[in-house]
């Protein structure tokens, strides 16, 4: 300590100044570079803490839990005060026209911002976050047209909700009905019972997981779904979510440039700006196709194509299962991130 000025403590606990010749008693002797390490050891250890605090998730961070607010309309999830989605139960129209129900309206970004839409005027039957067929069938009778909610009613006698410790999760039982299929009371039959659970994780820093599982099971004899009719063949899982121009459509392999056909792309795809971004996962188990995508750059949603053009057969013993996730993030996950939590949900 020759050339290093001391400081001295007594045994209560009292510093005496660099020079001062301490009083008689015990006391201990402290260099100047002791004090400078603890400080700068300090600021490391606080360093750390904080690198910690922005890696967790905001719920590990001390963020508010995940909740559910329900109406007789349908339920709102939100983590603390900040919505994360709506789910509606009942039937909404506009003026009487393109009734809908059973899907997510309003879709929420991290601040809470709405980004999905509802009655858009370019297509009407556009609604938030949906699942839906142009085709119907039972037998040889096309039953209304529920893309584009017409002739078709989604009858959901029960909503659920539950949680865990990183979860929050709406069940929904929904019964497929049309007009164009009753029984010979004159009342409508129902034809499928569809069984959905609807999964929203607390937001990270950067992004927030909302996972779909829909299950389809046939109620009556030889029903079969399909999409549209024409060489795209659109139908399934559908968000509509706000465009601006600026997004660009990424998948594993790059970019991707929307076109009017169905476009093979993989099990996700990423539309983004440098603000803010929804990534779109499909499960790798859905039934094939899993990886055919019609994407618009304006004025329409972003589909995730099942089955296509030509139906398919729902069974009455084992459910068709969907599974698809969101992620609503800031516009700064990297491809590799998105695989990594495409990786995570299967």
């Amino acid at each position: 300590m020759d050339s290093i000025r001391a400081f001295y403590r007594s045994s209560e606990g009292k510093f005496f100044r660099p020079g001062a010749k301490p009083p008689d008693g015990e006391y201990k002797q402290f260099s100047f570079r002791f004090l400078l390490d603890l400080r700068t050891n300090m600021i490391r250890i606080l360093g750390i803490a904080a690198l910690l605090f922005v890696a967790l998730p905001h719920s590990a961070a001390g963020q508010q839990p995940l909740r559910t607010d329900p109406d007789d309309q349908g339920v709102m999830i939100l983590q603390g005060d900040l919505p994360v989605l709506r789910y509606q139960r009942t039937t909404k129209s506009l003026e009487g026209k393109w009734p809908r129900a059973n899907y997510v309206h309003p879709l929420f970004d991290l601040d809470g911002k709405v980004i999905s839409e509802d009655f858009p005027p370019d297509h009407r039957h556009h609604r938030g976050v949906f699942w839906a067929w142009h085709q119907v069938w039972v037998g040889d009778r096309k039953l209304g047209d529920p893309w584009t909610c017409e002739r078709f009613i989604w009858d959901v006698p029960s909503v659920n909700t539950s949680g865990e410790a990183d979860s929050l999760s709406i069940a929904a039982t929904v019964l497929w009905k049309s007009p164009d299929y009753l029984g010979d009371d004159g009342k409508m039959i129902p034809v499928v019972r569809e069984d959905t659970m609807i999964t929203a994780h607390p937001q990270t820093n950067r992004y927030r997981l909302i996972e779909f599982e829909i299950s389809l099971l046939a109620i009556a004899d030889n029903v079969k779904i399909g999409g549209s009719e024409d060489v795209k063949g659109y139908g399934g899982f559908a968000p509509r979510i706000q465009l601006n121009g600026r997004q660009r459509f990424v998948s594993g392999d790059g970019d991707v440039q929307p076109v009017k056909q169905a476009i093979q792309a993989g099990l996700w795809i990423n539309i983004t700006d440098d603000q803010r971004g929804i990534a779109i996962l499909s499960h790798a188990t859905n039934p094939p196709p899993n990886d055919l995508w019609i994407l618009r750059s304006k004025g329409s949603m972003q589909n995730a194509v099942y089955p296509g053009r030509q139906p398919v057969s729902l069974s009455r013993v084992e459910p068709t299962v969907l599974k698809y996730q969101l992620v609503i993030h800031r516009g700064d996950l990297t491809a590799a991130e998105i695989t990594k939590l495409q990786q995570d949900f299967e």
